[in-house]
């Protein structure tokens, strides 16, 4: 009997040594990666190409293939096993001369608002639309004022983000419906424009654009759409309590145009011990055209490659093959990422982790996963080796848009979580820019998607083992 307890007792020793021991190894490989980052990082300069020599990427556009071509040019330069384009339809939509509006509260008296078109939306007619204006909190109140109030005006949407969300995307999530399916309601009770308050949780003059749809509307129904600053939302909501009859006018100049091709760009390191199982880390090359798009999505971008390249010069070589993917058109249509997950099912390809970044450059806090328990909870044994970079952030349920089509069978998604809460002042708005973009943030950013890379790749999904355990506790 003696000898059995003194067996245990052995067997959990070697247990909590060997869990000291990974710990210890894996501690080491991670500082050599943030060290990477911070002290010979290259992220802040791809952004700096991509935002100050290249600008807006919206989806169709010069710009958009100016990205793919110095993309493509970068990775190939990281000698990596293979970098190449993967061809996708996209949507083309101009903005055309820039968008005016105004409030006229009487003969002569008005006052200029800033606007911005919804992307995808209809132009107004050449001289503008003129009309009264209803104010509502959201889609359902469509119903409550009914055709007699509605037919003839333009609907403002006026539900903001709530301030007391502290996850932001929760805030977005709650009226960012009203952007998108806003004018496909309204249209439907005779109005013949449709404002949006930005998505912002800041009082600021820049109006947020977005992707909007006018589901099965037949074209010569459809109305324009459009995006109206906080502090005009505020100014409209308040003369609106005490002059109801006031006019609100607006001139778009935008135009959908047939499909174009552009690109995915790919690169890979082949995996030393099971090519075949498959890592993915990537972020979506095209932007809005108001700002340069730093932080949506440049950052999560150049974040993307750079975690390849801190394996090239840490030398670590990846046992599964790495694949960094560069998304088109995830802002008006995710064409890249649905193609993506359709050329991978094609081949029969297994992949076995896919991380997006894709919610600004900001200090990352740690990630969220579409994963099981099982799997949850072996990602959560690995918490412990991020806490000497202050990330604690480990939550079950959602990644990333365009990752999502390869979402089935045992495949792990992610998405990296920075601090969000400066993140909806910029996004999609004339104010994202790289002045606006931190150089430590995103180079902290970089470093912690390749950390949690090298523990996917280290460990993987298919066991849970006492070492891993030991590490948890």
């Amino acid at each position: 009997m003696k000898s059995f307890y003194l067996s245990l007792i052995l067997i959990f020793s070697g247990i909590i040594v060997s869990g000291q021991t990974n710990f210890t190894k894996d501690s080491l490989e991670m500082r050599k990666i943030y060290d990477m980052s911070l002290l010979n990082g290259k992220s802040y300069d791809w952004l700096d190409h991509l935002s100050n020599e290249i600008g807006g990427r919206l989806s169709g556009s010069y710009s958009a293939q100016q990205a793919v071509e110095y993309t493509k040019a970068e990775l190939e330069k990281l000698g990596l096993d293979k970098v190449w384009l993967q061809p996708v339809m996209v949507p083309k939509w101009t903005r055309g001369e820039r968008e005016f509006a105004y409030v006229q509260t009487g003969p002569g008296e008005t006052r200029n608002v800033n606007i911005t078109a919804l992307g995808g939306s209809i132009a107004t007619p050449a001289g503008g639309t003129k009309a009264n204006v209803i104010e509502v909190q959201g889609i359902e109140q469509l119903k409550e004022y009914g055709r007699e109030n509605i037919e003839g005006k333009i609907v403002f949407y006026n539900r903001p983000m709530r301030a007391d969300h502290i996850q932001t995307f929760e805030a977005y999530g709650g009226c960012v419906d009203q952007r998108y399916s806003g004018a496909e309601e309204a249209v439907k009770y005779g109005a013949v424009g449709v404002i949006v308050r930005s998505m912002n949780l800041r009082m600021d003059d820049f109006p947020h654009t977005g992707s909007m749809s006018y589901g099965d509307t037949p074209n010569n129904k459809r109305i324009p759409a459009a995006a109206i600053s906080t502090n005009d939302a505020q100014y409209l909501s308040g003369i609106l309590k005490v002059q109801k009859d006031l006019e609100f006018y607006l001139k778009m100049n935008c135009e959908l145009h047939e499909d174009v091709q552009s690109y995915n760009v790919i690169g890979e390191i082949t995996g030393t011990q099971n090519p075949e199982q498959i890592m993915v880390v990537g972020g979506h090359l095209d932007s809005w055209d108001l700002g340069d798009g730093s932080h949506d999505d440049g950052a999560g971008v150049v974040q993307s490659m750079e975690v390849l390249r801190l394996f090239k010069e840490t030398g670590y070589k990846p046992k599964k093959t790495l694949r960094v993917v560069l998304f088109m058109n995830e802002e008006n249509g995710l064409r890249g990422g649905n193609k993506y997950a359709e050329v991978a099912k094609s081949k029969n390809e297994e992949h076995v982790f896919a991380l997006e970044s894709d919610a600004g450059g900001f200090t990352p806090r740690g990630f969220s996963f579409a994963a099981n328990d099982a799997q949850f909870n072996k990602v959560l044994s690995w918490k412990k080796l991020f806490k000497p970079y202050l990330i604690h952030y480990f939550e079950q349920g959602g990644s990333g848009a365009d990752i999502g089509p390869l979402e089935g069978g045992n495949t792990v998604l992610a998405g990296l979580r920075p601090d969000s809460q400066r993140y909806f002042d910029y996004h999609h708005a004339a104010s994202d820019t790289f002045d606006k973009v931190n150089k430590r943030e995103l180079e902290l950013g970089a470093a912690t998607m390749a950390s949690l890379v090298y523990l996917v790749d280290t460990y993987g999904f298919n066991n849970i083992n006492k070492e891993t355990v030991e590490i948890a506790d």
